[in-house]
C-alpha cells in the first residue's frame, strides 16, 4: 500500500494562502537548495495556479497541492481535478486541514483517488479520536495540530503529540506523523523528534521570520 517512497525525517513547509506569485517561488527556491543541501524530504505547498512555476524552478522539494478533490476528468465544475495536478507533476496533497475541512466519507474518497494516481497523501486531523480515525483511511502521513493552536504561533502539548503519535502508529506503523503546531525554532523541532514524531514544518514561523532562509536552515538542520 505505501509506495511514497518518503525518508524521514520529513518536514512540510506550507505558506497556505499567506504567499502567491513571485514571493511564493522566492520562497521555494530557498527551500529547494536547503532540500539539496541537507539531502531531506521536503513537501513544498502552494496555491493551486503557482504550482506549475514552482515545478519548474525547483528540483529537490516535493510539489505538493493544499487540497484537491475526488473526482474523476468530466463532471466538476469548480473542483481540483487530481489528474490534472498529476499531469502538470504535483507529487503530493494535503487533505482536510482545519481551514478546509472534509467528511470522513470525502476524505476517504479523495485518499484513493490520490493512490490511484500514485500520489503522496498527507491528511490533518485535530483530536487523538480524529486521528485514530483518519489513521485508519491509511494516508501517507498525518499531521497533528489542534485547531485552536494554528496561526497562534503556540505549539502543542508534550503530551498531546507524544499521545497522538502513539495513537496513530498502534493502527498504522507506517503512517508518517508529522507534529507541526507553532514550530518554529531548533529546539521545537528537536523536541518533536524527541517524542517521537516523524517529521514536522511550519508556515508563519518561517514566513514571519525576517530571514526565511536562515530560519528555514535553522529547523531543517535539526533533521540530519
Amino acid at each position: 500500500m505505501f509506495t511514497s517512497h518518503i525518508k524521514k525525517p520529513v518536514f512540510i513547509v506550507n505558506p497556505k494562502s499567506y504567499l502567491y506569485g513571485s514571493d511564493l517561488l522566492k520562497l521555494a527556491r530557498i527551500t529547494d537548495r536547503l532540500a539539496e543541501k541537507y539531502a531531506i524530504d521536503v513537501l513544498f505547498t502552494g496555491q493551486l495556479i503557482d504550482l506549475q512555476k514552482v515545478i519548474e524552478e525547483t528540483k529537490h522539494v516535493i510539489v505538493t497541492a493544499q487540497h484537491m478533490d475526488h473526482l474523476v476528468s468530466g463532471r466538476g465544475m469548480g473542483h481540483v481535478l487530481p489528474d490534472a495536478l498529476k499531469d502538470k507533476g504535483v507529487k503530493a496533497v494535503v487533505l482536510n486541514h482545519a481551514e478546509n475541512p472534509l467528511t470522513l466519507s470525502e476524505l476517504d474518497k479523495t485518499i484513493r483517488r490520490a493512490n490511484e494516481l500514485g500520489m503522496i497523501t498527507i491528511a490533518c486531523a485535530d483530536t487523538v479520536k480524529q486521528c485514530k480515525a483518519v489513521a485508519e483511511l491509511e494516508p501517507h502521513m498525518i499531521i497533528c495540530e489542534p485547531t485552536e493552536l494554528i496561526g497562534s504561533g503556540a505549539t502543542s502539548e508534550s503530551s498531546y503529540r507524544k499521545e497522538t503519535t502513539t495513537a496513530i502508529k498502534e493502527i498504522n506503523s507506517e503512517i508518517l506523523v508529522l507534529q507541526a503546531a507553532g514550530v518554529s525554532t531548533r529546539e521545537d523541532v528537536r523536541q518533536v523528534l524527541q517524542e517521537g514524531a516523524d517529521g514536522t514544518g511550519g508556515t508563519s514561523g518561517i514566513i514571519n521570520a525576517p530571514n526565511w532562509e536562515t530560519k528555514l536552515e535553522e529547523m531543517i538542520s535539526c533533521l540530519i
